[in-house]
């Protein structure tokens, strides 16, 4: 045994496994599928050893059989694990050897298995404290068997959280319950349903995680909480507000292990694809994102980032936050409590002698006045600016008191972009578009070759879990800074007669944008209608 053991030290492969399981005579199995503990093994000591000491032992319950508890493990050697299990439960163990990926694959269903059921293990906590767990670091996975029903509640919803790709958590306190509700593809759904007498002690909670204030509940609160999620860094940007009946928590789930996409993989089309990679390689001048919260903005810079990215560039960046690691570029993040504010950070950059400059948002004047003159004396600036449509980016510009001459020799091109839901490919049925859809799209009924476009399927679909989408793609509007478009800034003139004259020279709004997309079949005609608003002038299939 003891040469066995020697053969199959360090980190094992799948042949020494199953090896090793021939030579113990154990099964082997090459998936654990959906594991379904027994009822009371959910609800009694299995609680105790689904987080850090499972994954740690490589081994986890999975069911009850002939007074045996059979137990799925990667590490068949380790009887002294075993033993301890056998003890606690009480009975002998059944072992079967699996892969260590679907030992944490089990762990993890069987995480998600628990929190779906903890509403109904709260207790009366009244708005007591004590005893919570002060780290802002934590692993939301590792529950210790003293922790608290409101502390593991919260853990849940967290966790639950991010095994439903969910980008915002919203607690809401209402007269009569406690609604919670998760944002997935930029739609809320409800999930769960809380009895007032929880409200103090869940939002306590979350805020001692995010360092908040727990005594002061007049006041808006902002924080922070860093957590690991099977295996993931995972950063929580906590808002808190007063309201009538409480306070109102939203926290916003970022992965931090996510990949940066570049520009092809984020929906640009190509003519709009080629134009921006060209404007961003320019040795100066200033390129702005715009659209509302949560539309994708920042994801984009990244992804322009990662095009120029080159050693013999020197790119930096002030951000608020640091939402993804760029190798090979210099990061800050604002720090609002010691005065480190966007423009101070622009105007750090600038003596760092950059290439490329990266601010995450231009909302005063100072940065834009600083960000303007930064693009005047020889670098590429990228921001983004919350305005509804990229002709709006100008004349906010000059709203905020920078002189139209500025902005005309200094701005090269403004995007535009949305974010809308991707139809399941699973369940989305093919169905030809009404005359009133193919209108409100800004189509030519007429110059249609073909009115086939998908829609959300009927059907029960367990890939999207019946909610008719999948994931999120962007629509884009271009708007370069032409001549024609650089006399009307000098000339003051509204976002209105700009749009009118970028549309004469072939500018392509987001409607238009998005109206491809249905009609390649990435997204559904009510999805682009939600999103963008009516354009006054409607753009006509035949540009294409």
């Amino acid at each position: 045994m003891s040469e066995l053991l020697e053969e199959t030290a360090g980190e094992p492969d799948i042949k020494k496994l199953q090896a090793l399981a021939k030579t113990l005579g154990l099964e082997w199995r090459e998936k654990i599928e959906d594991p379904e503990p027994p009822e009371q093994l959910v609800l009694g000591d299995f609680d105790r050893i689904v987080g850090s000491w499972a994954r740690q032992f490589q081994l986890i319950p999975i069911a009850a059989h002939n007074g045996h508890i059979v137990v799925a493990t990667a590490a068949p050697t380790n009887s002294e694990a075993l033993h301890q299990l056998s003890i606690c439960y009480g009975k002998p163990i059944e072992v079967v050897v699996t892969s260590p990926e679907e030992v944490t694959k089990a762990i993890n269903a069987m995480r998600t298995r628990l929190m779906s059921s903890r509403s109904s293990e709260l207790e009366e906590e009244g708005d007591s404290d004590d005893g919570l767990d002060t780290a802002l670091k934590i692993d939301v996975t590792d529950a210790e068997d003293d922790d608290a029903p409101i502390m593991r509640y919260v853990n849940a919803i967290i966790f639950k959280a991010s095994s439903e790709r969910a980008s915002d958590v919203h607690i809401e306190p209402y007269e009569d319950a406690l609604n919670v509700r998760f944002r997935i593809d930029g739609v809320l759904y409800d999930v769960d349903r809380q009895d007032t007498s929880h409200q103090a002690a869940i939002i306590s909670r979350i805020k001692v995680m995010a360092g908040l204030n727990i005594a002061e509940k007049r006041l808006p609160q902002d924080g922070r909480i860093g957590l690991k999620i099977a295996g993931k860094d995972v950063d929580i940007r906590v808002s808190t507000v007063p309201t009538q009946f409480g306070e109102r928590v939203v926290m916003r789930l970022l992965d931090k292990s996510g990949t940066v996409l570049n520009l092809g993989q984020i929906g640009i089309r190509k003519n709009n694809l080629d134009a921006i990679r060209k404007l961003i390689r320019k040795p100066n001048g200033i390129f702005l994102v715009t659209g509302p919260t949560g539309s994708g903005k920042t994801t984009t810079l990244y992804s322009a980032l990662t095009e120029v990215n080159k050693p013999e560039l020197n790119i930096l960046t002030v951000e608020d936050p640091i939402e993804y690691q760029l190798n090979g570029v210099g990061q800050m993040q604002v720090n609002p409590k010691i005065n480190f504010t966007f423009a101070s950070g622009l105007r750090a950059i600038l003596r760092q002698d950059p290439d490329v400059v990266m601010v995450g948002e231009i909302r005063d004047v100072e940065t834009a006045e600083i960000a303007i003159q930064a693009s005047l004396t020889g670098h590429l600036v990228l921001s983004t600016l919350h305005t509804n449509d990229a002709p709006g980016a100008v004349t906010r510009l000059v709203d905020m008191g920078i002189e139209p001459f500025l902005v005309s020799s200094s701005l090269l091109a403004v995007m535009g972009q949305r974010l809308v839901r991707r139809l399941c490919s699973h369940c989305r049925e093919q169905y030809e578009m009404s005359d009133e859809e193919i209108f409100e799209l800004g189509l030519n009924v007429r110059k249609l070759t073909s009115r086939s476009a998908y829609r959300p399927g009927s059907e029960q679909c367990e890939h999207c879990q019946n909610t008719r989408y999948m994931g999120r793609t962007g629509i884009h509007e271009l708007l370069v800074i032409d001549e024609t478009v650089r006399s009307l800034i000098l000339q003051r003139v509204d976002s209105s007669s700009i749009r009118a004259a970028a549309v004469e020279n072939g500018f392509e709004p987001l409607r238009y944008d998005g109206a491809m997309k249905v009609l390649e079949g990435v997204t559904s005609a009510e999805e682009v209608i939600r999103a963008t608003h009516e354009e006054v002038n409607q753009t006509d299939l035949t540009q294409e």
